[in-house]
């Protein structure tokens, strides 16, 4: 799932002290997991959308890709929206937006209508990845901060392991197969998110925050965006973070269809999509605090190399194997984008002061993957009758990134000599 601009410096206030920040953490959650839960409503439906709507694979993929796509464009214009409006306001327009994808999923009728209301998450999904991760860094200093973000980071998984697991077994029997009426229910989950976090931010303290962030010197977009990109290791990095959320939102979305394809009924086949998910909670919460300076490149070493062998497991029929595969897919899933963005973040020439922007750069460059990775595997499914080439796909796509990984390390260690005074 993505997460944006991150304000690392941020000077302390009250709001750092005060017993408000639990509730605000609350909201922040409360809204990404219900942002998790829109993500991945559609994927354990494909079947009967694609029935019902008379769809093909690859036009369902063209569907499940079409609000990164959104995403791409409008990640860079949202942060000025926030600075304008404040997290606040900003949050709930997200909120807003995303709860209408929902309703508009529920009343399409053909693949351009479906189309079009996936494409409005675009617009509202990247207000709250930039939005959450500001009002963290806001509220949070020093040690709490870094468990703040771990909490908040699970909302997404959560709310996916809520639409996967639930989905076919519970709500479609409850509304009597009307796939419709799920969606329309995951709006209204998302509306009640944003009024809840319209309630909780209502606190003096919290519009104290707002006043002040506002009050703040801008420094110009384009001067950081081009010291940024001069950097070699950064541009790097851009390129890896498409691998990375190709290989996560081609999996993340088609994942239920395929185990269906396997061999599970489509019950069996939600609850076990929902194990990634809910072992992504743990895997992001852990794996990170492993990551620190000394052992980061071996640790994204690891991750990539466990992608690549999740995939392989991924053709395996239904048992241990398989189940192998799910689980190093959920360590992969959060893990490997927390751990890049923290690398890129910490990258001599980038720091503190322009960590928010270059974490708005990887994750504009990142779904350019997140778009085409469900379009790529729904066109190969087409072709070959199979998820297979897809999956071969994937792995390869892991090995470039393991190669990556290693030139990463060489390009960050010739930049430490570079900069040392006696260099020369």
């Amino acid at each position: 799932m993505p997460t944006a601009a991150v304000r690392l410096s941020a000077p302390p206030g009250p709001e750092t002290r005060s017993p408000v920040r639990w509730l605000v953490l609350a909201g922040v959650w409360f809204i990404y997991a219900c942002f998790g839960v829109t993500v991945t409503g559609l994927a354990p439906l494909v079947g009967p959308i694609t029935r019902d709507l008379g769809l093909s694979h690859s036009a369902m993929g063209g569907v499940l890709g079409v609000w990164q796509l959104v995403y791409i464009a409008w990640s860079v214009p949202c942060g000025f929206i926030l600075d304008r409006l404040g997290a606040r306001r900003a949050l709930f327009l997200g909120a807003l937006l995303i709860a209408g994808s929902g309703l508009a999923r529920g009343l399409a009728i053909d693949y351009l209508t479906l189309c079009a209301a996936v494409a409005l998450f675009g617009f509202g999904g990247p207000i709250v990845s930039a939005g959450a991760p500001k009002v963290i860094s806001l509220w949070f200093q020093g040690r709490e901060r870094g468990l703040a973000m771990g909490l908040y980071i699970t909302g997404p998984s959560a709310g996916g392991v809520v639409s996967l697991a639930l989905t076919n077994s519970v709500m479609m029997p409850l509304f009597d197969g009307q796939w419709r009426h799920v969606l329309f229910l995951w709006a209204a989950l998302m509306l009640a998110s944003g009024l809840v976090w319209l309630v909780v931010t209502q606190h003096p303290i919290a519009r104290g925050v707002e006043q002040r962030i506002a009050a703040e010197p801008k420094r110009p977009q384009r001067q950081i965006l081009a010291e940024i990109l001069s950097l070699p290791a950064v541009r790097l990095m851009l390129v890896m973070s498409v691998g990375i959320f190709l290989f996560n939102h081609a999996l993340n979305n088609w994942l239920p269809e395929l185990l269906h394809h396997g061999g599970l009924s489509a019950v069996a086949a939600g609850y076990w999509s929902a194990v990634p998910t809910a072992v992504g909670v743990f895997g992001s919460l852990l794996i990170p605090r492993l990551a620190v300076p000394e052992r980061r490149f071996t640790v994204l070493t690891g991750l990539c190399l466990a992608a690549g062998l999740a995939s392989l497991c991924l053709h395996a029929a239904p048992g241990p194997v398989l189940m192998f595969g799910l689980i190093l897919q959920g360590l992969v899933r959060g893990s490997l984008m927390t751990v890049a963005i923290l690398t890129l973040v910490e990258m001599r020439g980038v720091g503190e002061k322009n960590a928010g922007t270059a974490s708005g750069l990887f994750f504009s460059a990142a779904e350019v993957g997140g778009a085409s990775g469900p379009v790529v595997l729904g066109v190969l499914y087409d072709a070959t009758g199979s998820f297979d080439a897809g999956l071969h796909l994937l792995t390869g796509i892991t090995v470039a990134l393991v190669g990556g990984v290693l030139w990463l390390r060489r390009l960050v260690a010739l930049q430490a000599v570079v900069a040392r005074p006696d260099a020369a």
